[in-house]
């Protein structure tokens, strides 16, 4: 059953900080292991398929186009509903479970494994050179040894994991617009961003030096509704964010001032949201780990959301994708893989409305794929989901829609709405310049 086949366990070490790996173990990349560490093969009962390298595109793709579905010929293999809910529940999140035992009309779609997960030859091979040399820091709250590629590809506690996320490969910059939207009693709400985003970790030739502890340069202008047309936000996130905190700039149409925001981080929460979403919660978990404690609990085979081309297609409506009470399942593919497992448990003297939270990391791509939510008594609030995609162009495998679902409150928010926008260039023209308080002000 499940837990013969699909519980891998290893030991959670306590201690913050670990040595890096040594080289007959980082051998194993490529090997037995793909170049980003999780196993090549697939699994005994031929469910889950070997690693081959990822997905090509389909014929007649171009960059530019809202990316094809290279698995169209699939065929669903069964469906997850209240009926038999109780048959799959083992290879479920809890919160998903929770999620159609609320809502009766929602169910999984299940379709065959693909493997589609890639990144470039270069993450493959800074992956590798860290796997000898990157260590955690202060507390596990910075890395040190690494740049590029994935930091721990053979993880040894659920810090070494988490940051793994954290820094998984998104590309080198990003020009997207898309809206979210904030589904409130059964209406959703819709707000349009035009978005760029300056990676720094990730780029190509960079080092450890060049990095001056700075991940990212993030910046936002709405553009609808017209109420909040103009409205601007513009992030310089750190790497280890206790030493230097991310600082944040937005900018109001209303007084044309730009003004420093105290806060956008752990459970503050973002702008135009109802208060559904904590800064934190943006690309399913970011920011400093330090307000929580780690424990990684091995690999399990789950159904996941993956290989999302369908919800992904242009020209559906928002209103065809958002509905009253979750996304249209539908649209939707779930898959069984190995995920890794995690859990965050909230330090004493902290607070968060998430008192513990429940990660399943994609073993191919470092991608979050679900988060379980639990408050305080140890009740289960919220869900988390990412619905992924293999980018081809650059290639990259990240989330097309990012989803949390209040499972007390019936409410959910939704963001990466992009089916009816051109798609996202990678090769956009950016420098740090462009996301200084002084190019908001440029820019409004």
């Amino acid at each position: 059953m499940h837990r013969k086949i699909g519980v891998l366990l290893l030991t959670a070490l306590a201690a913050q900080a670990q040595a890096k790996v040594d080289g007959t173990q980082a051998a194993r990349l490529g090997a037995d292991l793909t170049p980003l560490g999780a196993e090549m093969a697939g699994n005994a009962a031929g469910s889950i398929p070997a690693w081959t390298g990822g997905v090509q595109p389909p014929a007649g793709y171009e960059p530019g186009m809202h990316h094809p579905d290279p698995f169209a010929s699939d065929a669903v293999l069964y469906r997850v509903d209240k009926s038999n809910l109780a048959q799959h529940a083992d290879y479920l999140p809890d919160g998903l479970r929770a999620l159609i035992e609320t809502h009766p009309d929602f169910y999984l779609r299940v379709f065959p494994t693909r493997r589609s997960a890639a990144a470039p030859q270069r993450i493959y091979d800074e992956t590798r050179k860290n796997a000898e040399t990157t260590e955690l820091i202060a507390n596990g709250n910075g890395i040190q040894g690494a740049v590029g590629g994935i930091p721990f590809p053979l993880p040894q506690n659920g810090l070494e994991a988490i940051w793994n996320h954290i820094l998984h490969y998104k590309g080198e910059q990003t020009h997207m617009v898309n809206s979210q939207a904030v589904v409130v009693g059964g209406k959703p709400n819709y707000i349009k961003r035009d978005r760029h985003i300056f990676y720094v970790y990730n780029r190509e030739d960079m080092t450890v030096a060049d990095m001056d502890n700075t991940l990212l340069y993030y910046k936002y202008k709405v553009t609808e509704p017209a109420k909040l047309s103009g409205t601007a936000l513009v992030v310089e996130d750190t790497l280890d964010q206790v030493l230097s905190v991310r600082k944040a700039w937005r900018y109001s149409p209303d007084d044309r001032r730009v003004r420093r925001l105290p806060s956008l981080a752990y459970d503050s929460l973002q702008p135009d949201t109802s208060g559904l979403a904590t800064a934190d919660v943006v690309d399913v978990y970011n920011g400093a780990p330090d307000r929580y404690e780690w424990t990684l609990h091995g690999k399990r085979e789950m159904l996941v959301p993956y290989n999302s081309y369908t919800v992904h297609q242009e020209g559906l409506s928002n209103d065809t994708i958002v509905g009253a009470r979750t996304l249209n399942p539908e649209l939707l593919r779930y898959e069984l893989h190995r995920v890794w497992i995690i859990d965050a448990v909230l330090r004493p003297s902290f607070s968060h409305p998430y008192h513990k939270r429940r990660f399943y990391i994609d073993e191919d791509s470092w991608q979050v794929l679900a988060v379980d939510l639990y408050n305080e008594d140890g009740e289960l609030t919220g869900v988390q989901e990412s619905h992924p995609i293999s980018y081809y162009e650059v290639p990259m495998f990240n989330s097309t829609l990012e989803t949390l679902y209040d499972l007390e409150g019936g409410n959910y928010f939704v963001d990466g709405l992009d089916n009816n926008d051109p798609m996202y260039d990678f090769s956009v023209e950016l420098s740090p310049r462009d996301f200084s308080p002084q190019a908001l002000r440029r820019g409004n």
